[in-house]
């Protein structure tokens, strides 16, 4: 009996990796990698901080392009059932962070996870934890993270991106000009040890318009970009232990999803966190309309909310 199991298993193996199903067996059967995406609690505003919509959407798009990958999105932070971690190819948060953070909790647990080999991704304020034991795994697992006092968050329309070349995750991934939350002057490891940076810019000196505070300025950052050193907004990193990391700083405005690059980068890198191939032109993905992007959002629908606009940046950011 164990001989059979053992060759069964052998069989699902190399059916796995060359793609097909063996005789008798579905190809939804063969044994898909798990991506668990965390999505925060409500948070901020309508269109904002929307964890929870982004992340449906994300899992939706994914679905949809039908790579080897099975999405799971919990909601509300950590999950209470731990079980859902279990055969994750890799875990990714997109919540709100620092001192609340919901990985701050559960260091030890994610550490097990990514010594395993376990691919582990940040996005937006979930790449921020404050100085600490926190800061050194996320060094660890992903290779940087926001640090307060050396940081910024501003928000700027990105032009002129940097695309890392030839990388799988910058793979149909057009020019990156999206109005957003941009965080920058990110804290790395000691000479990007191990971290790729996937996207970057200069940003305009007009980002550092406010008073140096913890998350708004301070003597070293300003002196980066007034040397014109270019930002890292979105990175990765491969590990020792086999595990790749992922951090994104955008993803403040929900309505961003439907910007076709921005959105490609990130369903690029969550299907590479879990060891997948990525096409040439990029993981495809239907451009969601404004209908879709209204859905599962935490709050309501304000009175006399402005579209306009957002559709107006929306056309910018596709040109």
């Amino acid at each position: 009996m164990n001989k059979r199991l053992g060759l069964c298993c052998l069989v699902l193996g190399f059916a796995a990796f060359f793609g097909f199903a063996p005789a008798g067996l579905r190809a939804d059967e063969v044994a898909k990698k798990k991506l668990v995406l965390i999505a925060g609690r409500k948070s901020h505003a309508y269109g904002q901080h929307a964890f929870k919509a982004g992340c449906l959407l994300l899992k939706d798009c994914l679905e949809k392009s039908n790579p080897n990958i099975q999405t799971v999105v919990v909601l509300d932070g950590w999950p209470k059932d731990a079980s859902v971690f279990d055969g994750a190819s890799a875990v990714v948060i997109y919540s709100d962070g620092g001192g609340g953070h919901p990985f701050l909790p559960h260091l030890k647990e994610i550490d097990a996870m990514a010594n395993k080999g376990v691919g582990i991704g940040m996005m937006h304020y979930g790449v921020e934890v404050p100085k600490g034991p926190g800061a050194e795994k996320f060094l660890d697992w992903t290779g940087g993270y926001f640090e307060t006092d050396w940081s910024v968050n501003p928000t700027w329309t990105l032009v002129r991106s940097e695309l890392a070349k030839n990388h799988p995750v910058t793979k149909g991934v057009g020019d990156v000009r999206t109005y957003d939350e941009w965080y920058y002057h990110m804290r790395f490891r000691e000479k990007m040890d191990g971290v790729t940076s996937i996207l970057g810019a200069l940003p305009p000196k007009e980002t550092l318009s406010r008073p140096d505070g913890p998350h708004s300025g301070n003597r070293a950052v300003r002196e980066a970009v007034e040397k014109g050193e270019s930002q890292t907004l979105a990175w990765v990193k491969e590990r020792p232990d086999g595990g790749r990391g992922f951090g994104y700083t955008g993803g403040h405005f929900h309505w961003n999803w439907a910007v076709d690059s921005n959105r490609k980068l990130v369903l690029n890198a969550l299907v590479w966190l879990c060891k997948e191939p990525i096409p040439d032109g990029g993981i495809p993905s239907a451009r969601p309309d404004m209908e879709e992007l209204k859905k599962n959002q935490d709050f309501d629908l304000p009175n006399n909310f402005d579209f306009k606009s957002i559709e107006k940046r929306l056309e910018e950011g596709n040109k």
